[in-house]
């Protein structure tokens, strides 16, 4: 089978609550449609990076898209995957560049050379893991450890949209308001619209929020200038990395944060799939390497995949790698156009808030199935207290600090997970008091 040849499913699967596989997709409309779902998901999270840094977001969105579709090539069109910026990089690079943290980023340059040159080592990561297999993987991450860190991807991020998208009390009320309605449209329909819960619960939630502060004064009302005032296109403007050793030294370790979120997406797509993607994983590295070597270069974030995608394809059961093509190419369309990042940025932060709860939410189940589906056994010590450590560690943000770099909490969680598994592994085997 060739990297485009996807088999064809007719809607009627979804109506039958069927599974569209890696290699199957949908009628282009309908694979349009989700690809426009998949696009709204990973909007909000892939533009908050490069503000919180002084980047230029258009740039970080086309960027989004081009690195999607490299992913997409790279891995034999084998792996569904977005590709957005990370958050991995905001703290080295704010030290790094000495951002004030308002407006453009003037010494965004040597942040660039830094990203490019994790960019370069990530890719390296990949072909070693790709020329020596992923055997060890197993080893090292069997499921009580996979399961713990694909729902610490989720939990990490729980607090993003209930502290930071919910300034008063109708904020609050209106991310309820929206999660419901997710809910509802999941629950109360069918089909190809049962499949777009996210987009139809965000659609009725943002309706529903401007009937109450444009119509009735509640809240900070939707503001439609900037969609007004926006080009139809427009050229994003692309910077120069500058390579200052200093920067490099700082900001190239995220490699090894990016292979860990990397690792926990792709077991995450397998338990959802029940494909086996691991023979892949160096690919996905080397995709995701290259595409962030790209991203450096012009002025970009480095980019990793994307847990609000990964939370979209277990909610809609559709993990057609069609469906990204799709989406990728229209990120790159919307790269050029600023009217379209305008209409994306007018969607009320509640609302967005809302529908993160839940994508969010999805993740963290996710690992839970891992270990339904595993049958790992709790009764052991030894996976209770991986389980337990990590939850907390990745829950919490746990960081730890060598020199200048921060590990943040996935990573710690990650590699907690890891080294604390290979350690109660030579233990001998106690049973659990019951």
């Amino acid at each position: 089978m060739g990297m485009l040849d996807w088999r064809e499913k007719s809607s009627a699967v979804l109506l039958q609550g069927g599974v569209i596989g890696p290699d199957e997709r949908l009628p282009w409309p309908q694979t349009a449609v989700m690809g426009v779902q998949h696009v709204v998901a990973m909007f909000g999270a892939t533009v908050l990076a490069p503000i919180l840094m002084g980047f230029e977001p258009n740039i970080a969105i086309l960027m989004s898209g081009i690195g999607t579709l490299i992913f997409f090539v790279v891995t034999g069109g084998k792996v569904p995957s977005y590709l957005g910026s990370s958050f991995a990089f905001i703290g080295v690079v704010i030290a790094a560049s000495a951002y004030a943290g308002k407006g453009p980023n003037p010494n965004i340059g040597v942040a660039l050379g830094g990203i490019t040159a994790c960019g370069v080592a990530y890719t390296l990561i990949g072909a070693i893991v790709q020329a020596v297999g992923t055997g060890w993987i197993e080893r090292l991450m069997p499921p009580v450890v996979t399961g713990a860190v694909v729902a610490v991807i989720g939990l990490n991020l729980a607090s993003l949209p209930i502290k930071n998208m919910a300034a008063s009390n109708f904020d609050s009320w209106m991310q309820v308001v929206t999660f419901v309605s997710v809910a509802l449209v999941a629950v109360m329909t069918r089909g190809m619209l049962q499949r777009l819960l996210i987009l139809a619960g965000l659609l009725v939630a943002t309706v529903i929020y401007a009937l109450l502060t444009n119509g009735l004064g509640l809240g900070k009302p939707v503001d439609l200038s900037g969609i007004f005032n926006a080009a139809w296109l427009g050229a994003p403007i692309f910077t120069a990395p500058v390579f200052s050793t200093n920067a490099v030294l700082l900001i190239a370790p995220v490699a090894i944060i990016l292979v860990a979120e990397n690792l926990g997406h792709i077991k995450a797509v397998t338990a959802m799939t029940g494909k086996n993607l691991d023979p892949y994983l160096g690919r996905a590295f080397m995709g995701d390497g290259i595409a962030t070597i790209i991203s450096g270069s012009a002025g970009g974030t480095g980019v990793t995949t994307y847990a609000e995608n990964i939370g979209v394809m277990a909610a809609t059961k559709i993990y057609s790698t069609a469906v990204f093509v799709v989406a990728g190419l229209i990120a790159v369309v919307l790269g050029f156009s600023p009217k379209f990042g305008a209409l994306i940025q007018a969607i009320p932060l509640p609302v967005m808030g809302g529908v993160s709860i839940v994508v969010f939410g999805l993740i963290a189940v996710a690992g839970a199935r891992i270990w339904v589906d595993s049958k790992v056994d709790f009764s052991d010590n030894k996976n209770l207290l991986v389980a337990a450590i990590t939850l907390v560690l990745g829950t919490g943000d746990f960081t730890l600090k060598f020199g200048q770099f921060a590990l943040g909490g996935i990573g710690t969680a990650t590699f907690g997970a890891i080294l604390l598994h290979a350690l109660l592994n030579r233990a001998p085997r106690q049973p659990a008091k019951s």
